[in-house]
């Protein structure tokens, strides 16, 4: 929107403005043609008096036979100081003035305005004129008779001005009433500036989106604009009350599908993101060879590329009912997944992605978990049996035998308590998740802490720990799971990983509830059918080689199940260096 002028001028003063001056120019032609219209009849007032002494002399001449010399004697009898009387014939020459100068020297009067005037119309005036005779300004009135004109004219001085002066009462009564009435007008405009104003102000709060509260308006001098204003505001009122619903609806649809047990991404028709959950991120980049810094990378997975051809595809063509989905299924890093598609109508479009291995995994680790347990409880207890009943039933054996087979019992005794610990730590994480203690947990110290600890192992593989935490990653969460998490990792590294590798631990992600972890070594990595089994509960590559280093097959388990405690995902798969990688997230706040 053009930024508006500093002079704008708003509606109602335009209207105040453009009706106060037409009713100005009223007024004003009113005055003018008032005073006009009052000159004249004053005028008109003073030549009939004038007339009245024509009419008067007249009657004298002919009551006196024509007589001239009788108008000295009528002129002494009216008594007007100053009187002229004129008597011109018809051809314009003066036959008498009372002025008493030489008529001869008179010049012709037929081009005066008041003798032409009553020549053609019987009477005549003029306002003001100088006389060459007498030097004196005078108003002349003339009425032409049967064979001459007769002319009477007075001095214009000041008792003539102020008689033909204008009423200026009517004026000042005009000027009075025209403000009176503007004002009453500007009152009114004013009014229908609040309203529109009111209207401005409305249409700026929706243009803007803020909210705008509908006031009473309890004035006396309530109009249809307000009422049309009031009805505006209440319609918008309503309206916002049905977003603010829509929008409590769509949050919770949002929650539902933040909480989904598939992974589900909406896009633009551009490929922008609309909405997705933490599930989509944590499978595409489980699916992905790289990690994904943004799901509009989604569309450059190779593995995903049968759906990116889908949609550009669809998108250059109408969207019909048969052809707008699409599913997939493929294998990723020993998982299987069924990746669909739907283009809407408006060639925006959703992903979902399900890990469809979930419940067979499920459901054989319910199944082995029983026999597993027993399984390495036995191991050690028979151990342990074989090497005492030896000792007990054999009283000739060799100080330094019976001595091996008591450090190797004790051996057993340590991994079995070691065994029992690990397992009710899983027992307590899966009946007690809701009473451990919650406390702000700084992650990048807890890895710190636990480099430090691994350091002579560390130090005698030779392995290189490249740690890229930020300082400072924060949440909130049981400080004792946290560490577990990051122990056994990192203890699995050093343990199976080999000699004179890398283990590099990264938060390549963060948004406003996870941050996302990966936590990968350089090492000899595992195969592919042993990728998604890493987390069961007593599971092992190499059982002979594992149970040697004091592995229990519970710390990956351990690993998993803290992690779904704290509101995150794991999972494992090859790093694109070779080796092993976990990628994980953590929720900000448990």
């Amino acid at each position: 929107m053009a930024e508006k002028s500093k002079y704008f001028i708003s509606l109602d003063r335009k209207l105040f403005l453009s009706a106060v001056s037409m009713f100005l120019v009223f007024v004003s032609c009113f005055i003018i043609y008032q005073f006009q219209r009052e000159r004249t009849y004053k005028i008109d007032m003073l030549n009939h008096k004038l007339q009245d002494y024509n009419k008067l002399m007249y009657k004298e001449l002919q009551e006196n036979n024509d007589s001239l010399s009788t108008l000295n004697l009528f002129i002494d009898h009216i008594g007007i100081e100053g009187l002229r009387i004129t008597v011109i014939d018809l051809q314009g020459n003066i036959i008498f003035d009372s002025s008493g100068v030489d008529y001869d020297e008179l010049e012709n009067h037929l081009e005066r305005k008041e003798i032409q005037e009553a020549i053609e119309k019987g009477t005549g005036y003029a306002v003001r004129r100088v006389s060459k005779v007498t030097g004196i300004t005078y108003f002349y009135s003339a009425k032409r008779c049967n064979k001459y004109i007769l002319r009477t004219a007075v001095p214009y001085n000041t008792e003539v001005r102020e008689s033909l002066k204008t009423d200026m009462h009517y004026i000042w009564f005009s000027i009075i009433i025209a403000l009176i009435l503007i004002f009453i007008f500007y009152k009114l405009t004013r009014r229908l500036g609040k309203s529109i104003d009111n209207l401005k102000n409305f249409a700026l709060c929706i243009e803007k989106n803020a909210p705008f509260y509908l006031q009473s308006n309890h004035n006396s001098s309530y109009d249809e604009l307000d009422e049309i204003s009031q009805h505006i505001m209440q319609i918008y009122q309503r309206l916002l009350e049905t977003k603010e619903e829509l929008n409590r609806e769509r949050d919770k649809l949002i929650a539902h599908l933040q909480t989904s047990k598939e992974g589900l991404g909406v896009f633009s028709h551009d490929k922008k993101e609309i909405l997705v959950n933490n599930l989509f991120i944590q499978y595409i980049n489980f699916i992905s060879d790289y990690n994904l810094r943004t799901t509009e990378e989604t569309f450059g997975i190779t593995e995903l590329q049968p759906i990116t051809d889908f949609i550009n595809r669809m998108q250059k063509k109408s969207i019909g009912k048969e052809d707008k989905r699409m599913s997939l299924n493929f294998s990723k890093n020993g998982r299987n997944f069924m990746v669909e598609c739907i283009i809407f109508q408006d060639h925006s479009f959703e992903i979902t992605i399900n890990d469809i291995t979930l419940e067979e995994e499920q459901s054989s680790l319910k199944r082995k978990l029983t026999q597993n347990i027993a399984h390495e409880l036995k191991t050690p207890v028979s151990s342990i049996q074989g090497y005492l009943e030896t000792l007990v039933f054999n009283e000739d054996i060799d100080p330094q035998k019976a001595k091996t087979f008591l450090l190797r019992c004790y051996e057993q005794s340590n991994r079995l308590s070691k065994l029992l610990r690990d397992i009710s730590v899983l027992t307590r994480m899966d009946e007690a998740a809701n009473m451990l203690e919650i406390e702000q947990v700084d992650i990048t110290n807890i890895v710190e802490v636990i480099i430090n600890e691994e350091a002579l192992e560390i130090d005698k593989k030779q392995i290189k720990v490249i740690n890229n935490l930020k300082r400072h990653i924060h949440i909130r969460g049981n400080y004792s799971l946290i560490y577990s998490i990051f122990r056994n990792l990192m203890d699995n590294a050093i343990a199976y990983g080999g000699n004179e590798i890398q283990i590099i631990i990264n938060c390549f992600r963060e948004d406003d509830n996870f941050y996302y972890f990966s936590f990968a070594d350089t090492g000899v990595g595992v195969s592919t059918e042993h990728l998604q089994r890493l987390f069961e509960r007593f599971y092992r590559i190499d059982k002979g080689r594992s149970r040697k280093l004091g592995g229990t097959g519970l710390g990956l388990a351990i690993v998993k199940n803290a992690v779904l405690i704290h509101g995150g995902k794991i999972s494992a798969k090859h790093y694109q260096g070779g080796g092993l990688e976990f990628i994980f997230t953590l929720a900000k706040d448990r």
